[in-house]
């Protein structure tokens, strides 16, 4: 490990904490300007990981004796969520509002990782600069911390490693060339995306506050609200729709709006898991919705459309904003929920779960198999949007499925252990390492993790992160071969 290029993962660490140390002082301004009691604690927050970062920085170097690696990106990556989470609990934890370290944490780095479940059991009695500071935490945790770094630090042929680690997806489409300049774009387009519904939801019932905590949350398909009821406490079906609207666009590939948004709509209209995701919603919402129906749960045509409409959407796009309480539907529903939670939205988006172009992969890879018995000798490739998929790709899309549902039984059985209920502890798991927030049981819509014992909370810490960096780029940390040189 000799060449292993500490000054680069230092410096770029460093970077981080300033940039957030930046956001943390916006909600430090806003303490004073509401005069709450949490404005000295947050400006000693900002203070400490300003100067945290600005050490980090000056430890670095800007001389890199060659591109940085792998095991550079994989390493500085995974830090960077845990230091940024230990450095963002400062708020919380030093102004008492939540006194206990492990849930001060915990409710940070769900932040970051736009994973939305809360330890929270009265959100309404938080002060409101810390109401905003989660819900920055999530905004900037939704499209990518380090992503955000390769928009305005010079990295060179390093900005295109730290991308590939961090953005989500199966890099069969990636966009190669000046990285930095892509990630511009990208934040760019979600900057707007984000001012646009603040301006539509302060022109409903919402307040000016409300609209931007809530556009950071939701644009960002993380979920945290300002209310213990989220979406349901205005009982606004045009503010329902809205965040429908925002959440839909939350979960499709970014790249993929950009270029729509530059004129060239055939490449998102056209993509085949932007198709898969449209048809599974329409698919499930009728389904539910019917259902609803028939059985009498619901008798009022539309809002039974909007409420199955909005928590498809929410769930599906791993939001987890709430209208209704789908626990109190019955099991069938429930079953529909975790599979929602299991698949997650588009690669590339702001979204958790395996992603849809993966269940396309594994689903034609399927019925190749069934080809191949009656054909052993034929080649069968699989095609996503009219390319060949390489048999690299489809290896890497089996493994990272297989090695999902392996944590997935594994986490079960860890929580278990520690006291937890069968349907607390899927619910959490799926939950968690989906970045769902939402879960089953006690810990169902509008639930809360408050009562989840302690070890069990920094395994659930563990899964938001890996769930985050979709797997790989945490649990190689863990690989001897990884810190050979």
């Amino acid at each position: 490990m000799s060449n292993f290029n500490y000054r680069f993962v230092l410096k770029t660490i460093g970077f981080l904490l300033i940039i957030e140390s930046l956001f943390m002082m916006v909600s430090t301004v806003g303490a004073f300007y509401f005069r709450e009691a949490v404005g000295d604690a947050m400006l000693i927050s900002s203070t400490i990981t300003f100067f945290g970062g600005t050490f980090l920085r000056l430890i670095g170097t800007d001389n890199y004796p060659r591109p940085i690696g792998k095991r550079e990106s994989f390493f500085m990556v995974a830090v960077s969520w845990i230091i940024l989470s230990a450095f963002g609990m400062l708020p919380f934890y030093i102004s008492g509002s939540i006194a206990d370290f492990t849930d001060a944490y915990f409710e940070t780095i769900s932040g970051l990782t736009a994973t939305g479940a809360t330890i929270l059991t009265d959100v309404e009695r938080m002060p409101k600069a810390l109401l905003f500071w989660r819900s920055i935490t999530q905004w900037m945790g939704g499209l990518g911390i380090v992503v955000f770094v390769a928009t305005i630090l010079p990295m060179g042929g390093n900005a295109s490693v730290l991308y590939d680690t961090e953005v989500t997806g199966i890099g069969y489409d990636r966009f190669r060339p000046r990285i930095s300049q892509i990630a511009k774009r990208l934040w760019l387009v979600y900057g707007f995306l984000t001012i646009l519904l603040i301006l539509l939801l302060w022109v409903g019932p919402m307040n000016l506050f409300d609209s931007v905590c809530h556009a950071f949350t939701t644009i960002s398909t993380a979920g945290f609200s300002t209310k213990q009821n989220s979406i349901a406490y205005w009982d606004s079906a045009y503010l329902e729709y809205i965040i429908i609207i925002f959440m839909f666009i939350g979960g499709i590939n970014f790249p993929l709006i950009y270029l729509f948004m530059q004129g060239s709509p055939n490449k998102l209209l056209k993509n085949e898991e932007f198709k898969w995701y449209v048809v599974i919603i329409i698919i499930s919402v009728a389904t539910i919705a019917i259902a609803l129906y028939t059985s009498e749960q619901m008798t009022d045509i539309e809002k039974t459309f909007r409420t199955s409409l909005f928590q498809v959407v929410s769930i599906l796009t791993t939001t987890c904003h709430t209208t209704a309480n789908y626990i109190n539907w019955g099991p069938f529903y429930q079953f529909m929920i975790v599979i929602f939670m299991l698949f997650g939205a588009c690669a590339g988006s702001t979204s958790g779960g395996i992603k849809i172009v993966r269940i396309i992969i594994l689903f034609k890879n399927s019925i190749n198999e069934f080809k191949r018995q009656v054909h052993p000798n034929a080649i069968l490739p699989i095609r996503l949007n009219g390319r060949v998929i390489s048999i690299d790709i489809v290896t890497k899309v089996l493994a990272f499925i297989f090695l999902y549902l392996t944590i997935l039984i594994v986490s079960c059985l860890i929580l278990a252990l520690s006291g937890m209920g069968f349907e607390n502890s899927l619910g959490a798991a799926i939950s968690c390492l989906g970045n769902v927030g939402g879960g089953l049981a006690e810990i169902g819509n509008n639930g809360h993790f408050y009562d989840v014992p302690l070890g069990s909370k920094w395994f659930l810490c563990f899964l938001m992160l890996t769930g985050r960096l979709e797997l790989f780029t945490v649990l190689s940390l863990f690989m001897p071969a990884f810190w050979k040189r």
